[in-house]
């Protein structure tokens, strides 16, 4: 597999903000969003505008972080973490024309530093996941996580604290 590592200072590609020593793998779909020094983005990920990655963090194959969502330094991502923006997606509008981006509110989701992510999870938006929380593969996180703290399940639910 093909892999860009970016080893002198910050760089811009494609209108992506990379941090020294970032790697990205092949087939990663990336725009206007910034990624930080010495992360791992693995193959078939897509970051979308707006997006943030911080400091060494690792995101694994398959997974979606889309515009709002903000990820703190030394944050695990699972395979095929979904995050979503909207609580009330729509493709068109009440009278029937194709929705913009004036025509929803964007919902912004912050992953702090030290969360780890199970693979298959699914996080909503308008939520804090807290310092060092522990998320568990394949749960439905529909509020905030508080730091130190390991949920699961679908809705997630505290199963204990670090």
């Amino acid at each position: 597999m093909e892999l860009v590592t970016i080893n002198n200072d910050k760089q811009s590609l494609n209108n992506v903000s990379l941090g020294k020593g970032t790697k990205i793998f092949n087939f990663v779909n990336a725009y206007g969003c910034s990624i930080d020094d010495n992360s791992k983005i693995g193959a078939f990920v897509e970051i979308q505008k707006g997006a943030f990655i911080g400091k060494n963090c690792k995101i694994s194959s398959h997974t979606f972080i889309c515009e709002g969502v903000h990820i703190e330094d030394n944050v695990f991502v699972g395979h095929g973490v979904m995050f979503t923006n909207d609580l009330f997606p729509k493709a068109t509008n009440a009278d029937g024309s194709p929705q913009t981006e004036a025509d929803w509110k964007l919902i912004k989701t912050l992953v702090k530093k030290g969360a780890s992510i199970g693979s298959n999870a699914t996080i909503l938006c308008g939520i804090t996941i807290g310092e060092n929380a522990l998320i568990g593969a394949g749960s439905v996180v529909t509020k905030d996580v508080l730091p130190n703290t390991v949920v699961a399940g679908v809705p997630a639910k505290i199963i204990k604290t670090l």
